[in-house]
Order: structure tokens, then sequence, then C-alpha cells
């Protein structure tokens, strides 16, 4: 897969990932890491990433700024089977109302995994609760985003609850592209501690303590990572996955996750998939990573 057709809109994008795909023997792929939400939110997130250059001293051009209607087009074409929208509120009073607009995303996007998102406040046991008996298949909590603890006591019963069902969770947690107040490994590990059966999915692979995400994905069976960015040229310039832990990397094959940030990546979508190729950790961990392990968590035939 060359970089010029993983490239945003350049010859062959979408035949590369779909041969990418194919030459693996899948039917597809699942990715666990996309972002949907209201048209407003996006675009102050849009934004947020435009004026980025400043605080990690690089841009961060959004490759697939098109509107919904596309972008759903585009991660089809790309034979993308299940995705998420991933959402995730920044203050108290939204995270209810960003549920309520997944419940319709998810309603009129069959290929979507229903998605929900919480927040420290006042309630969020209740409508954690009303959205998985709506059908939330996964949760979004941003850590850094919204410079929350995630050992608030206010999210604990939201927290028993997803575990209790099963409910997996992707957490930004990991101190890039910035540290917050409550990233890093060591708020995760007290919540772990606490809760061990919940189904954290611990984005962009914790980037950048891998290692210590790593530890953390050995010492509790329920925890898994995804690709989110990780590998990419982009990041390894920054942040890069250190070789060592490679040998762990493939022992924990099962529990690696396809995520990509879509349509918010400064580059084509394959290139996250070339990116993991070339780690040369083989066809087999491919497979489970692209596709079957996303497959088994939910479920999807």
């Amino acid at each position: 897969m060359g970089k010029e057709s993983a490239r945003p809109g350049g010859p062959g994008e979408v035949e590369a990932v779909v041969g990418f795909w194919r030459r693996l023997g899948l039917p597809g792929l699942v990715d666990v890491h996309t972002h949907f939400m209201p048209e407003r939110v996006l675009a102050k997130v849009w934004a947020y990433f435009d004026g980025v250059g400043p605080l990690t001293n690089r841009e961060w051009p959004i490759a697939y700024r098109h509107d919904e209607e596309r972008r759903l087009a585009v991660l089809r074409e790309f034979g993308v089977r299940a995705f998420t929208a991933m959402l995730y509120p920044h203050k108290p009073g939204m995270a209810r109302w960003l549920n309520g607009w997944a419940v319709d995303f998810a309603a009129r996007t069959p290929d979507c995994l229903h998605t929900a998102t919480l927040f420290p406040e006042p309630g969020v046991d209740g409508y954690v609760r009303e959205a998985v008996e709506a059908g939330a298949r996964v949760f979004k909590a941003h850590v850094q985003v919204g410079a929350y603890d995630p050992n608030d006591a206010l999210l604990d019963p939201a927290w028993g609850l997803l575990a209790d069902t099963g409910t997996p969770v992707v957490m930004h947690c990991g101190s890039g592209p910035v540290p917050g107040k409550h990233t890093g490994p060591e708020p995760v590990g007290r919540l772990l501690a606490r809760h061990p059966r919940l189904r954290l999915v611990v984005a962009h692979m914790g980037m950048p303590e891998y290692a210590d995400f790593l530890d953390l994905a050995e010492r509790y069976g329920e925890v898994r990572l995804d690709t989110t960015m990780a590998f990419t040229d982009f990041s390894e310039r920054e942040s890069p996955f250190p070789r060592g832990e490679r040998a762990r990397l493939a022992d924990l094959g099962d529990r690696v996750l396809l995520g990509t940030d879509f349509p918010n990546i400064p580059y084509g979508y394959g290139h996250q998939l070339e990116s993991l190729e070339r780690l040369g950790l083989g066809d087999a961990w491919l497979r489970g990573v692209c596709h079957g392990n996303g497959a088994r968590l939910f479920g999807l035939g």
C-alpha cells in the first residue's frame, strides 16, 4: 500500500484499502474509533484542530472534512463493516444531549455501533443506564478534553453498571497529544483496581505512555487497546512506539483493536493500515486487529 494510494482523495485510495483486507481474507474492517457527532459540535472539534499548531508545534489538517453523508459513504467504500460514533462532552449537561443524538444516529445508521458517553455530574448513573437500555453498545470517555478524574465518585455507579453489563468503554486517557491534569496510567490503574471487569479500550494505545498501558492490559484481562494514530508517520515523529515493546504487542494481539480517528486524521485512512502492516507482526495478528477482535467484542457475524 503506497503512500500515494493511501493519500485521502488520491488515486486508488479505495482500491488500496479494500485490497489490504481482501489480501488478508477478511470480509471487511471493524473500526472502533471513528467520530460522528452533531454537526455544530464536530465543527468546533475541527476548529480546535485547525488551531492546534501553537499547542503542539505542528499542523493538523483534517483529511476527511466532508458532510456526514459523504463521510459515511467513504467508510463504506473502504469496506468498514462496523464503526463507532465517538462523541464526548466537555462540560456538565452535555452528555445526555449527545446520547439523545446518538440514539437517532444509530437508528438511521445500522453499521454504526450505537455509541454513548458520560461526564462526572449528578444523574450520570441514570442517563448511562438509559443509554444502555436504549441499546448503546460502546461508550466514549475523554479524560483529556473533559478534564476530569475517571475516579470521580460521581462516576463510580456508572463504571459499575458498564462493568456488570460488559459494555466496552473507549477511553482517551493517555497524555497525547498534550497532557491533561488526569491523563496517564495512574488514574486508570486506580479505576481498574476498583472495577477489574470493566471492558476498557485504551484509545491511541495509551500514547505516549505505551509501556504503562501494556502493563495494565497484561494485568487486567478485559483491558484492550486501540491503534488510533499509533505507529503512523505523524505520531512516530513525536511519540514513537518503543521497538522493545513489539513482543508484548504481539502477545496481546487478541486484545488490540483497529481504531483510526476518522475523519479527524491528518493523513489518508490507508496509512493507518500500512503502519500496522509494517510492524511485521504477521497476517494472523493483522486479521485479529483489523476485524476478528472487534467482531468478537461486539458479537458481529
